[in-house]
């Protein structure tokens, strides 16, 4: 497994993300309305603000359909980006956004290995606090989430797609 940095409206990202959109939204419970996706701008995932990450799997067949330059495809996707200090500690906080595998990734390690990879460079950003929210219908991801360190917040912003917040704070 291999993780790239590109750009977030680069051809490749808004693939993956127009993906994972149509995803959430097919999937999206009825009784909290409509999925409202928002695609994300390059300036809040360039270093040391953040980063969007592709993740390449080399030992998976090439089809030619979104194969990178070196041969591989990728198999998911995610970032970080720099938010405002946390409020009441004014702790430096990087926020996890659009973590998104393919089915064929999924169950594999995958999901954690890049949610390891965003933690370390939010760390060499120096985050000393990484945040995300989801929602309660993604059990997997909520429960990737706790077992990587997460703890459940109040929330931290007014995203209309959430139902839970996570935050973990980083050692030094």
């Amino acid at each position: 497994m291999q993780f790239r940095a590109v750009p977030v409206s680069g051809a490749e990202a808004h693939g993956m993300l127009t993906a994972y959109f149509a995803e959430r939204a097919a999937g999206f419970p009825v009784e909290q309305g409509e999925y409202r996706p928002t695609f994300p701008v390059d300036a809040a995932f360039t270093p040391p603000d953040g980063v969007f990450l592709i993740v390449d799997d080399p030992s998976e067949p090439v089809d030619g359909d979104g194969a990178d330059a070196s041969g591989t495809t990728g198999i998911g996707c995610g970032g970080i980006r720099r938010i405002e200090p946390d409020p009441a500690t004014g702790l430096v906080r990087y926020e996890i956004k659009h973590l998104w595998l393919t089915d064929a990734a999924r169950g594999r390690g995958t999901g954690r290995a890049l949610l390891v990879e965003l933690e370390r460079r939010a760390r060499e950003f120096g985050a000393e606090e990484l945040v995300l929210d989801t929602n309660a219908s993604l059990a997997a991801a909520g429960g990737l989430y706790r077992s990587s360190g997460f703890t459940e917040i109040p929330p931290y912003n007014d995203n209309p797609n959430a139902t839970t917040w996570y935050a973990k704070r980083l050692a030094g």
